[in-house]
């Protein structure tokens, strides 16, 4: 029954993506970022609702009141292909940083690259870490909220993964709060594949951190932060010890 049900959301998401690619050229055209961030931002609201009618994966957001109104570093847990559309309908002015290659997906794509979403070639190094703090410095000036996933992939939940070295970079470079966020994505859409199991995904938000903390610290408080939310909301808590953590 879920392989039918995901497979009717696919469709409804391939026709909802391949008619709103189309509705999107006007705003290309023009290049409107605030535009393109809106249209892209109802393209995802309905890709979630999506979600709920066929799949039956239902949204329950803890500590929506640690958010602030202007600019933040939201260090999420990655688990699913959902944690890319969810940011979009929970702040106001989102700036993911993503991969390299999304930029290239037809339709889509673009639309990324005018809603001010920031591409990162990961096998450029320090290159890439210098272009990614230009274009979030840019955003952050703008009062935007910056979306990144610190281990760097998608992970099991439970699973631990080291942490990538460009939140502590950004982190310094803004002096914007740093809000930690754990899920359970993993548990309904999986890692890989698109056989989403109904129920609950929990996006808990937790209390912002100081951005001038030094590496370690930053990265101690962002995994004791994660740990916590995980226990008070009943998420999977790592457990894998095979990734050191400066604890």
């Amino acid at each position: 029954m879920n392989r039918i049900r995901a497979l009717f959301f696919i469709i409804y998401f391939v026709i909802l993506t391949l008619v709103m690619g189309l509705g999107a050229l006007p705003i290309r055209a023009l290049r409107r970022q605030e535009a393109a961030l809106r249209y892209a931002q109802l393209w995802s609201s309905l890709t979630l609702k999506g979600l709920k009618f066929f799949c039956g994966v239902s949204v329950r957001i803890t500590g929506a009141e640690n958010l602030p109104d202007g600019a933040c570093l939201i260090a999420s847990q990655h688990q699913a292909y959902f944690d890319g559309f969810i940011w979009m309908v929970l702040v106001r002015r989102p700036a993911y940083v993503i991969k390299q290659e999304l930029t290239r997906i037809p339709f889509i794509g673009p639309m990324l690259l005018l809603s001010g979403m920031v591409p990162v070639e990961r096998a450029a190094g320090a290159k890439a870490l210098r272009a990614l703090m230009k274009a979030t410095q840019a955003h952050f000036d703008e009062g935007r909220q910056i979306v990144i996933f610190p281990e760097g992939t998608r992970t099991r939940p439970g699973e631990r993964a080291a942490l990538q070295p460009g939140i502590v970079a950004l982190a310094k470079q803004a002096a914007a709060p740093v809000i930690p966020v754990a899920t359970n994505s993993g548990l309904h859409w999986p890692r890989r594949g698109w056989v989403m199991t109904p129920g609950e995904i929990v996006i808990a938000i937790g209390k912002p951190l100081p951005a001038n903390a030094g590496r370690l610290s930053l990265i101690d408080s962002i995994y004791k932060s994660w740990d916590a939310l995980c226990v008070e909301n009943g998420l999977p808590r790592p457990v894998d010890n095979s990734v050191d953590s400066p604890r």
